[in-house]
């Protein structure tokens, strides 16, 4: 039985469609995501919590789902858009649907709506509030309630998604193996000898970067967002790693006063939120971008070794490229579609982040050679000491 779902956007457009998952009405940020695969990946990839993400690929679903390719431990977007909804599982892997699945976590879905003009609205005026309803309510309720919710801009999401307490992340070998190409060298982890030991700040982490971690010769000790820096000294890690995140990073004043303390010690790593909070730490500051950058295919040139990288995204707010280079951080990297800060390194510290996802599950592999940057940067620092 088909169930009616709606749309609408803060500026008063409203989409009709049929109703999936959840019957439920949720706000958010509705933005889009280009990648053609991976939907588990992006629903259960605790950056998107708060926002309504809308699939430009147009039929999702036909997959299913499995547990063994979750980020986190559940779906943490508001609602899920797309055009079309499989109307079967074809995939050995599969243990149930994509409806049934967000019915279990009280998560909505609409499905018939036009998402290329989404997508193209959302381009054009940037990523806006809005609310999806599976509850038969009206137009103008909906509209009254997408116009009435906060948004992401000064939002504190981490405290939503980081964990409760600290943890050792001891996931067997098996589980942090990669995909690998028979015949080739891609994604094929070195073996270590020294397993070093990091601290890594959980800020909504995904699960594949922890394994890739493990998998790059790490000890993964995994801790709180609002770990002060006093005890991760305590703990005297080789490392310290900052993770991916929701939110706005400008909001997070408790983890930029730790980082700023703990990058005067340790070799430090940031991925997306980590890139940013390392940012502020150093004193310089974040924007909000237009529409963001979500999906499997953004190109980044490492402008110090004139080299271009195709990388996974997934963030709404970019670094000021001015104030990184005034608080002494050089910008390594940049995103050739619009020549925002994709990277920085500081100049007199064992510091570096990167404003995408080098694990990329699902994603390219180019980036992979950051996490063995990470280790080498230790091994030198410890050799320095």
């Amino acid at each position: 039985m088909n169930r009616p779902a709606v749309l609408a956007l803060e500026d008063g457009t409203i989409l009709r469609g049929r109703a999936f998952g959840a019957s439920a009405t949720l706000c958010g940020e509705v933005v889009f995501n280009t990648s053609m695969t991976g939907y588990q990946e992006i629903l259960t990839d605790p950056s998107y919590f708060g926002q309504i993400v809308t699939m430009t690929t147009p039929q999702i679903g036909n997959y299913g789902i499995n547990e063994d390719d979750f980020e986190s431990a559940r779906p943490h977007v508001a609602g899920f858009v797309v055009r079309d909804l499989s109307p079967i599982v074809s995939n050995w892997r599969a243990t149930t649907d994509l409806g049934s699945w967000l019915v279990k976590y009280g998560i909505p879905g609409i499905e018939g709506v036009d998402t290329r003009s989404l997508t193209k609205k959302l381009r054009s005026a940037g990523v806006m509030k809005a609310c999806l309803s599976t509850e038969g309510i009206t137009d103008e309720e909906a509209l009254k309630r997408a116009r009435a919710w906060t948004g992401t801009v000064g939002a504190d999401f981490v405290k939503d998604v980081t964990c409760k307490a600290p943890y050792h992340f001891n996931a067997t070998a098996g589980d942090c193996e990669a995909f690998t190409v028979p015949g080739t060298h891609l994604n094929k982890p070195k073996a270590r000898a020294t397993k070093y030991r990091i601290a890594a700040y959980d800020f909504g982490a995904k699960t594949s970067i922890f394994r890739r971690l493990v998998a790059s010769g790490f000890d993964v000790h995994v801790f709180p967002a609002r770990t002060p820096a006093a005890e991760i000294r305590a703990f005297n890690p080789d490392g310290v790693f900052l993770s991916n995140g929701p939110g706005d990073p400008a909001a997070l004043k408790y983890a930029h006063e730790a980082v700023a303390d703990l990058i005067q010690t340790f070799p430090v790593f940031g991925i997306c939120l980590g890139h940013q909070i390392i940012t502020h730490a150093i004193g310089a500051s974040t924007y909000k971008l237009k529409f963001g950058h979500r999906g499997g295919n953004q190109p980044v040139k490492n402008t110090e070794e004139d080299r271009v990288a195709i990388t996974a995204q997934n963030h709404g707010f970019a670094s000021k490229r001015e104030d990184l280079e005034r608080c002494g951080a050089i910008v390594t990297e940049v995103n050739m579609n619009d020549d925002t800060v994709s990277g920085l390194r500081l100049k007199d510290k064992p510091v570096f982040s990167v404003q995408y996802h080098p694990e990329a599950g699902p994603g390219p592999n180019d980036a992979d050679v950051l996490f063995d940057r990470f280790y080498d940067l230790i091994a030198k620092s410890k050799a320095a000491k």
